[in-house]
């Protein structure tokens, strides 16, 4: 595909670089939605074995990191708690909860009665998502946000970290589904 000088002058790398990562969290963003389908509470809880995470822990883990590390880039308060999703959702888990680390007793434990609620967690959770890729300039990729790491990591190998992380868990909940469909 060939540009057009006209089309040289509209579109700036950064402008590239936004579209390709929006268009990866539309994506998670409507696999959840999809997931989600035709789920009840108790689907959400099945789980294949004691050990295995269910549908909606996986979910519900997606979008926590993503709003968790997110926020953090745009310096603003995690829709968690900024928007109320905590006392919403109702989870046994205390409100700074992602599920990093849990056992498989805790990840147990996770029970949501509205699973329409794990979509307006995980819709609200892309809202700041959009928001803060739109705020990105170009140069903003470049800045450290985390030296314990060799090489320290930037605010682009953040997002696109995130967004891999929530592929993972998209993929792994789809899975998760396709085994309660066959049970």
């Amino acid at each position: 595909m060939s540009l057009t000088c006209e089309d040289r002058v509209m579109t700036s790398p950064m402008s590239h670089v936004r579209s390709v990562l929006l268009d990866g969290f539309q994506r998670v963003e409507d696999g959840v939605a999809s997931v989600l389908e035709d789920l009840d509470a108790d689907d959400l809880c099945w789980r294949p074995d004691p050990g295995a995470n269910p549908v909606g822990w996986l979910l519900w883990h997606l979008s926590r990191q993503q709003d968790a590390q997110l926020a953090a880039l745009a310096e603003v308060e995690q829709v968690w708690a900024a928007d109320g999703w905590h006392d919403r959702l109702g989870l046994p888990y205390g409100p700074r909860a992602s599920g990093f680390g849990q056992s498989a007793e805790e990840v147990g434990r996770f029970r949501v009665e509205d699973p329409t609620l794990l979509g307006g967690y995980a819709a609200a959770v892309h809202g700041l998502t959009r928001r803060l890729l739109d705020s990105l300039e170009v140069e903003d990729l470049d800045r450290v946000v985390d030296t314990r790491w060799d090489p320290p990591v930037t605010v682009g190998v953040r997002v696109y970290s995130v967004l891999e992380d929530a592929t993972k868990h998209l993929g792994q909940a789809e899975y998760v589904k396709g085994m309660l469909g066959r049970r």
